[in-house]
């Protein structure tokens, strides 16, 4: 009898170490990185007012040193909102914090470690968003900062000068989709090498790993754009934009440009800076439409959006 039960002890510790076993690998699995296809991730739902109801997947943003604004303080398994934002292929995912969000060209892939939202449209199909975090992106910045038009919209042919590894650029290939085109070039080979592994799985990157100052050295990979969109964070900033319209941009085109005053010059107050950098557009034929601060997401820095060799209003009849 004895023996028996010592038995029965043994199997009900096994069976129970079996259990703890199985719930600590349901509570990594609600963690991973990777978008698991079932009813816990993926939720077919839409609220009354026809806003998709999703589930934050949440990703650890192992790239980021600044830990909790990966992904603005989303948590795995919470549900969320996603609304459709004013700028035209970036969504606004409503949780207990709002944030900025891009539809995922690629699903089940992250970029950056970035979070991830995943629902069931209407037909049943699985749609990704991506949270889009500004305090590691200029132009995700610009857009909390108020800027009018971003002048990237799903289409859109753009021309991004200092693509870096590939973040923002990753997030205008969301926005501008399988029609459009995102040229990125980045002059780092080290950086350079991250953008390629970028472009490899989304066919609407162009990576080019040159100079930005010399553009006839990759003008026959370029084509006509529609915006050029540019955070080279160099002294001589507004020549190289201009350098690139020339053989690029279309007349009626938008220039995008992240201006870190310190870059330029050290010595002076940054609103000189930036009014600077204004006058160098407007000598090169670009006419100033908007202008906005960076606060609280990057110190001294602005993003000026100009309207280069605009069409001239016919006179009124």
């Amino acid at each position: 009898m004895v023996a028996a039960a010592a038995a029965s002890k043994a199997v009900e510790e096994v069976l129970v170490t079996k259990v703890e076993e199985e719930d600590l690998e349901t509570e990594v699995e609600e963690e991973a990185s990777v978008i698991e296809e079932d009813a816990a991730v993926s939720v077919d739902a839409v609220d009354r007012e026809g806003h998709h109801v999703g589930v934050v997947v949440h990703v650890e943003d192992e790239a980021s040193p600044r830990g909790g604004r990966g992904g603005g303080g989303m948590k795995g398994g919470k549900k969320v909102i996603i609304e459709p934002h004013r700028y035209e292929g970036v969504f606004i995912v409503k949780g207990k914090e709002d944030a900025l969000a891009t539809r995922n060209l690629v699903v089940g892939e992250s970029v950056y470690g970035e979070k991830r939202v995943s629902v069931d449209d209407e037909t049943g199909t699985s749609v990704e968003y991506r949270i889009w975090n500004p305090f590691r992106s200029k132009l995700a910045a610009a857009m909390m900062g108020g800027l009018g038009h971003v002048h990237i919209t799903p289409g859109t042919k753009l021309l991004y000068l200092g693509a870096a590894s590939g973040t923002t650029v990753s997030h205008c290939s969301d926005i501008v989709g399988p029609e459009g085109l995102v040229y990125a070039v980045e002059f780092s080979p080290r950086s350079g090498r991250d953008l390629l592994n970028v472009a490899k799985k989304r066919p609407n990157i162009i990576p080019i790993v040159e100079d930005a100052r010399h553009p006839h050295k990759y003008r026959m990979l370029v084509g006509m754009v529609d915006t050029i969109f540019s955070d080279v964070a160099q002294p001589d900033q507004a020549r190289i934009v201009a350098l690139n319209a020339r053989y690029f941009l279309k007349n009626g085109g938008h220039a995008v440009i992240s201006i870190k005053a310190n870059c330029v010059d050290s010595t002076a107050e940054p609103e000189a800076v930036f009014a600077g950098e204004v006058n160098k557009l407007k000598e090169e034929k670009f006419k100033p439409r908007e202008q906005v601060t960076l606060e609280p997401y990057e110190r001294d820095h602005a993003v000026v959006v100009a309207e280069y060799r605009p069409k001239k209003k016919s006179a009124a009849s």
